[in-house]
């Protein structure tokens, strides 16, 4: 235990929670072999400090260690960045240049975020993983490397795995030893710990008394559920610092700088559920099935008003379905006897016809609206099929097929 407590001071980490000091023993353990490990958890956890532990306590302190945000970089200059490229192998690659794995030969490289490589990047890593070898982008030759492999991500990589984004075969190559980081509020004891932590540093950094927290608003702090985690609740221990002039902090007070005060509210963790509509695309689609249901339901009592007579249990469910559409604002008669207008046997044919119009407006709403998003997401997107179906959450085939249905 003072091993650990002697890493955690050099490393800068605050707490003591079971499932962070479990993380850490593995770090020791494994950063004497040259076993590749994928650290993961949500972001802003802290999973950069995994990695500088094991390269600095393995026997590649001495080389190069290299950290690379693979969702930073774009997807078309990625494999230059990594593996390095030949003079003119691309417009712009006016000299050789080397990558990122042979300058850190005989040291260690951290892929964060690793889950956003594209595939064909995925391809060449497998290489590197399995025989350390790669390919500069435009050569032909093959070169080795020996490099240690820590990777970090927080996406739900069976997910990823089972919508085709990423290898299987990589996954289990980089998750020799996998690594988790505990969430901030599955932490609660080490909360209000890295809170005086962060502000006592602010205090020091700003040359003003440190802030404190009295009961109640520790009872606030340790009920928030923080998904920003520790990056979240340093810039609220910065921000508080720098703008209260008080140093004690009472609870409504804290509750200003939390946002939306949701600190009881459920979150979603792990990716968005089927009935989780965050996009306005989402909700209006919503919308307009709904309103199709009920225009269908609509359509069938008045069918059935036709076939059995206007009876008064019919008459009833009529105005439950009106008012389920129209709110709960008072029904005027004229509309209820639309509905009733059937008993006038030669109206028959017209209310048919009433029926098949609706039916033709509702469909062609539907797809007028189908088209006026596929135009807008194209053209937000300068026409790249590939950005507008991924906007739309459709496959590029889709919407290949429905530019063609709808000649655009």
């Amino acid at each position: 235990m003072e091993n650990l407590q002697a890493l955690k001071q050099r490393f800068g980490i605050i707490g003591n929670d079971i499932h962070l000091n479990r993380a850490l023993e593995k770090a020791v353990r494994v950063a004497p072999t040259d076993i590749s490990v994928l650290v993961t958890g949500e972001s802003g956890v802290g999973k950069e400090n995994i990695p500088k532990i094991i390269h600095q306590l393995s026997h590649r302190k001495h080389a190069k260690y290299i950290a690379v945000n693979c969702g930073a970089i774009p997807e078309g200059t990625i494999d230059s960045e990594l593996f390095g490229h030949e003079k003119g192998a691309f417009t712009g690659a006016t000299q050789d240049r080397k990558g990122y794995f042979e300058v850190a030969d005989g040291g260690t490289i951290f892929l964060d975020e690793v889950g956003e490589l594209p595939l064909t990047t995925q391809v060449r890593l497998l290489r590197v993983l399995e025989n350390g070898e790669f390919i500069k982008v435009g050569s032909s030759k093959v070169l080795k490397t020996n490099v240690r492999i820590v990777a970090a991500t927080n996406v739900n990589m069976q997910t990823a795995i089972e919508k085709e984004k990423f290898r299987e075969d990589l996954y289990y190559r980089l998750s020799t030893v996998e690594i988790n980081l505990p969430a901030l509020r599955d932490r609660n004891e080490d909360i209000h710990l890295l809170f005086r932590k962060f502000a006592a540093d602010f205090a020091q950094k700003y040359r003003m008394p440190s802030v404190r927290l009295d009961d109640s608003a520790v009872h606030i702090l340790l009920e928030y559920r923080f998904p920003g985690n520790i990056r979240q609740l340093k810039n609220l221990a910065e921000q508080i610092s720098v703008i209260e002039e008080d140093r004690i902090i009472s609870a409504p007070k804290l509750q200003q700088y939390l946002p939306n005060n949701a600190g009881n509210l459920p979150v979603l963790i792990k990716g968005k559920q089927e009935n989780d509509f965050s996009t306005e695309r989402d909700i209006m689609y919503k919308i307009l099935f709904d309103m199709r249901n009920d225009i269908n339901d609509l359509k069938k009592l008045t069918l059935d008003l036709m076939k059995n007579g206007n009876t008064q249990e019919v008459q009833e469910e009529n105005h439950l379905l009106l008012e389920k559409i129209y709110g709960d604002k008072k029904l005027e008669e004229p509309n209820i006897e639309v509905l009733n207008i059937t008993q006038n046997s030669n109206s028959q044919k017209k209310d048919f016809d009433f029926i098949e119009t609706i039916e033709e407006d509702e469909s062609l709403s539907l797809q007028d609206k189908e088209i006026e998003m596929i135009k807008k997401s194209l053209e937000k997107n300068k026409n790249k099929r590939k950005l507008a179906a991924k906007e739309l959450g459709i496959s590029e085939r889709t919407l290949y097929r429905k530019i063609k249905q709808y000649d655009l």
